[in-house]
C-alpha cells in the first residue's frame, strides 16, 4: 500500500526516541508508519520538508479555547492546529454548567484535539468582571464530579483560579471542594496560584503527585520566590513529591526574572504551555512556538524545550505513545518548523524585553494525517 503522505528531509527531533537527525516520515491511515534514513515507498502526497525542524505535534496544556462563551475564549484550529500545536488542555474554561455546550460546539468540531480541565465553578469562566468563586453556590462538588464521569473521554482534571478578586473571601472553601471532586474523580487538580489569600505553602499542602501547579513563573507575591528571591522549600518539595510545574506563560504570569532566578536554583518546570487566550493572542504569547522560543533564548536546547511540549505532557496526562511522539504506530501529528536566526523582541508578562536570537516558526502541521498550514 502506498503512503497517503511522506515528509521527506527533514530534522527529526523526537525527544522521546531520543532522535535528533535526519529523517523521512511515512503516514498511513492517520498513523505514522514509517520512520527511516530514507524511505522509497510511494506517497499520495509528499511534503519536501529539508532545512526544516519536525517535531511531534506540540501539546499545549494550558490554553482556552471556548470562544462565544468564555470572556479569555479563543478559536482552536487557527491558533492550534495551525500553529504546530496538535493537542491542547483547555484549562477551565467550562465548568458543569457549560461544559455540554463546549463539548458539542467547540471540542466535537475542531481539528485540534482538546481535552480539559473542568473548572470547580460551574459557569467556568464566563466574566472578565465578577470572580467565578465570590459565589460558593457556584462550587457543586457533586455536579463536577457527575460531569467529570459523564463526559470522562474529555475531561482530564478540574481547574481553579486562586486569585484574591476571583475567590474573594472563599478561597479556602474552594480548594478544598475542588480537591473533593478530584478525589471522587481520581483526576488530577490544576491550580493558578498568582496574587492568592492564601500563601503558597498552604496551595501546595492540598496538591498531590499528578496535580499541576500552573504559572509557575509568576512574579506575585504567591509565587515560587520568597523576598530575597530564594525559592521556597515548600516549592522544591512539592516538585519532588510529584507536583508538575508548569510555565502556563498569560498576560501576567510568566516573568523571565523569575524564570531565570528559579532555574538557576534548580526549579525547571516540567512542561512549557502558553496560556494562550483573547487577552494576550497579539501579545506577548501569540502561540506555543514563541514560548518554547523563549526558553531556548534562556539557554534551553532545542532538544529540551521541545520534550517539554510533547512528550513531557503527553507523559503527564497519560497520552505518551498516542501523542508526544512519531513513533511506528503513533497518531501522526507532526510539527514542521523554520528555525530563524537573527534579532527578536520576546516579552513578558510583565512587558519586559529580551532580544533573542533563535525562533521557531510554524510552516506546516499534520493532524492525524491531515494537513493544516499556518493563518496570519
Amino acid at each position: 500500500m502506498a503512503l497517503d503522505l511522506l515528509l521527506r528531509g527533514g530534522m527529526l527531533v523526537d525527544p522521546h526516541q531520543g532522535i535528533g537527525d535526519i529523517r523521512d516520515i511515512g503516514v498511513r491511515d492517520g498513523r505514522i508508519a514509517v520512520v527511516a534514513e530514507a524511505v522509497s515507498e510511494e506517497a499520495t502526497t509528499t511534503l519536501d520538508v529539508g532545512g526544516k525542524v519536525v517535531t511531534p505535534g506540540l501539546i499545549d496544556l494550558h490554553v482556552h479555547v471556548w470562544w462565544g462563551v468564555a470572556h479569555l475564549g479563543i478559536e482552536a484550529d487557527p491558533h492550534c492546529v495551525r500553529r504546530g500545536a496538535t493537542t491542547v488542555y483547555d484549562a477551565g474554561s467550562a465548568g458543569a454548567d457549560t461544559f455540554p455546550g463546549f463539548k458539542k460546539y467547540v471540542i466535537d468540531v475542531s481539528a485540534t484535539r482538546i481535552k480539559a480541565f473542568l473548572h470547580i465553578a460551574s459557569q467556568g469562566q464566563l466574566n472578565n468582571e465578577i470572580g467565578e468563586l465570590t459565589d460558593l453556590r457556584y462550587a457543586d462538588v457533586d455536579k463536577a464530579a457527575a460531569m467529570c464521569e459523564r463526559y470522562k473521554e474529555d475531561i482530564v482534571g478540574v481547574k481553579i483560579r486562586m486569585t484574591r478578586n476571583l475567590v474573594g473571601d472563599n478561597g479556602r472553601e474552594g480548594l478544598k471542594r475542588a480537591r473533593a471532586v478530584c478525589e471522587a474523580t481520581g483526576l488530577p487538580l490544576m491550580l493558578h496560584p498568582n496574587a492568592s489569600p492564601l500563601n503558597l505553602a498552604d496551595m501546595l499542602g492540598q496538591m498531590q503527585d499528578g496535580d499541576i501547579m500552573t504559572h509557575c513563573f509568576h512574579s506575585s507575591d504567591t509565587g515560587v520566590l520568597d523576598e530575597a528571591g530564594k525559592v521556597r522549600p515548600e516549592a522544591v518539595a512539592a516538585s519532588e513529591r510529584g507536583v508538575l510545574f508548569d510555565v502556563g506563560h498569560g498576560a501576567g504570569s510568566f516573568s523571565f526574572q523569575v524564570a531565570e532566578t528559579a532555574m538557576r536554583q534548580g526549579l525547571r518546570p516540567g512542561t512549557i504551555s502558553s496560556d494562550l487566550h483573547h487577552y494576550n493572542l497579539h501579545g506577548p504569547v501569540y502561540d506555543l512556538a514563541t514560548t518554547l522560543s523563549k526558553f531556548m533564548h534562556l539557554g534551553w536546547s532545542l532538544e529540551e524545550a521541545v520534550a517539554r511540549a510533547t512528550a513531557a505532557p503527553a507523559r503527564a496526562m497519560g497520552m505518551l505513545g498516542e501523542i508526544g511522539t512519531l513513533a511506528v504506530g503513533a497518531c501522526a501529528d507532526v510539527a514542521v518548523f523554520d528555525v530563524e536566526e537573527g534579532a527578536f523582541d520576546f516579552f513578558d508578562a510583565s512587558g519586559e524585553k529580551r532580544i533573542g536570537e533563535r525562533r521557531l516558526v510554524p510552516v506546516v502541521t499534520v493532524r492525524a494525517g491531515e494537513i493544516y498550514e499556518p493563518v496570519y
